[in-house]
């Protein structure tokens, strides 16, 4: 199918509304954000019907949005900013870390497109002009040096579709959604009560290392070649799955009676039978082993336990 084309109406940078001295220090990575040096940004984005409101103006819209963004760049600062490098002689190595005074700010792009919430919505696999909406859709984390958090609105024919990319090495899944529903809150706030500056849940910013190590960890090579990896994306088909809350239950129940216990949890039945459906779709040939890894927030699992609102990367692979 032949899409219009996006076009993008502006283009700003938008900063931190206030920068404590703390917060104009370089951040050093944690080992589980060094890992993230290959992998693509997270991209994540939200669509909504226009409001029913006859006064909706999306120009005071883009404003409050860049304002609250601005307030919770704040408490959330590591976001707008970008990587530094340092090569080191003795011995040869590197040392990446996020430096506060290399960037112009958080990218924030409007854009518009001539097609519809339901031209979105409605088909089974997601539309290719959905990449469109990002601002970083091929973007590596290493490309953090010249890239920030970007936000990207566009404008559709009876809608609004919000697309944030943010780093990998400076966040995971969970402090992804931190950020951007601490961005929410600060938004309705703002509309409500004129109100900027307050979170409910500020994050933890101080960046967990072993103990032992130096909080500015090296990495022991002698070219950025040898650490970076630019993984080819597949030509695949993408569709996103919706399950009832009803079908989960009984989904649960029945995995529980088949295997005589009741320890298994609705997550690990709907991962297992997700697992299954692959695996059959591959056809791979009954002799061939085949596994499943996925990641999993390790806050609560470390020896003392991170804080739930630990600002970073916390993750454990599992197979």
């Amino acid at each position: 199918m032949k899409y219009p084309s996006v076009e993008i109406i502006s283009d700003c940078f938008i900063k931190p509304k206030f920068l404590s001295e703390v917060a104009k220090k370089p951040t050093y990575l944690s080992p589980w954000d060094l890992a993230m040096m290959s992998t693509h940004y997270i991209q994540k984005g939200l669509l909504y019907p226009l409001p029913e409101n006859k006064d909706f103006s999306i120009t005071t819209f883009l404003d409050d949005l860049k304002d609250s963004l601005s307030a919770t760049l704040t408490h959330f600062h590591p976001l707008a900013a970008r990587f530094a490098t340092i090569k080191l002689q003795n011995p040869p190595s590197f040392a990446v870390f996020i430096n506060p005074e290399n960037s112009p700010g958080a990218r924030f792009i409007h854009s518009s497109v001539n097609l519809t919430v339901a031209d979105i919505h409605t088909p089974k696999d997601v539309p290719s002009i959905v990449h469109l909406f990002f601002d970083h859709h091929k973007a590596i984390s290493h490309d953090g040096h010249k890239l920030s958090l970007s936000v990207q609105v566009t404008e559709l024919i009876d809608g609004i579709f919000i697309a944030c990319s943010a780093n990998h090495m400076v966040v995971d899944g969970s402090s992804f959604w931190h950020f951007f529903n601490s961005w929410s809150e600060v938004f309705r706030s703002k509309r409500e009560h004129d109100l900027l500056d307050h979170i409910s849940r500020p994050p933890a910013l101080q960046r967990w290392v072993p103990e032992g190590c130096h909080k500015m960890i090296t990495l022991p090579f002698t070219s950025e070649d040898q650490f970076i990896d630019r993984p080819k994306r597949s030509l695949l088909r993408e569709r996103i799955f919706h399950f009832s809350t009803g079908s989960l239950s009984k989904l649960k129940a029945k995995v529980n009676y088949e295997c005589n216990t009741t320890k298994i949890s609705t997550l690990q039945a709907l991962c297992a039978i997700v697992w299954r459906c692959v695996t059959r779709a591959r056809r791979l040939p009954r002799e061939q082993e085949t596994g499943c890894r996925m990641a999993a927030d390790n806050r609560k699992r470390l020896s003392p336990p991170l804080p739930e609102t630990y600002f970073g990367n916390d993750l454990g692979v599992f197979s």
